[in-house]
């Protein structure tokens, strides 16, 4: 974790350098009018996205998430978990801490990855706010249509990478 940090701190601080080098102190300044902008809604949203995850946590049996969502829930919690994944509500903020508490109570790799793709490819906040409207209800049928074993099949695969290179360990579950 440490070494991912000073990564991207050398990698924000090498950025800077190019950009103060291409547009002096005003480009730099820009980008950090930008980065504070983005961070304060990120301030907000973020805390509330963990704090439900944290309360779901507390009121959602786990064991129920471990039997329905688990390694050995096979096919079944892999198609389960790509159709959840595609009523996860909002972006990665609020989905991601919601993900991270499933993944916590004993969902498998393989239904993480089904679940994260089906958050991905089926997105119905996504499909009900922008894709629908703008490019109609046709084009969103032949979309799901024609993506809508996507999920499951990457959760499988992953199943599949993860049993054949016993990774479980690797990967905290």
């Amino acid at each position: 974790m440490i070494a991912i940090s000073l990564t991207m701190w050398a990698f924000v601080c090498l950025l800077a350098m190019i950009v103060y080098q291409r547009k002096g102190g005003e480009g730099v300044a820009a980008a950090g009018g930008f980065a504070l902008k983005q961070g304060k809604a990120l301030a907000i949203r973020l805390p509330l996205a963990l704090l439900v995850a944290s309360f779901l946590s507390q009121v959602v049996p786990t064991a129920a998430i471990a039997t329905i969502l688990g390694r050995d829930s096979g096919l079944a919690g892999i198609v389960l978990a790509s159709l959840l994944g595609g009523i996860l509500p909002g972006g990665p903020m609020a989905s991601f801490p919601l993900a991270l508490f499933i993944w916590d109570a004993g969902a498998g790799t393989g239904q993480m990855v089904a679940l994260l793709a089906g958050w991905s490819v089926f997105a119905m906040h996504r499909v009900l706010a922008y894709e629908a409207p703008v490019m109609g209800w046709r084009f969103v049928a032949l979309r799901m249509a024609s993506s809508f074993f996507l999920p499951p099949l990457a959760g499988l695969l992953a199943a599949l990478i993860v049993r054949e290179f016993s990774l479980s360990a690797t990967l905290g579950h």
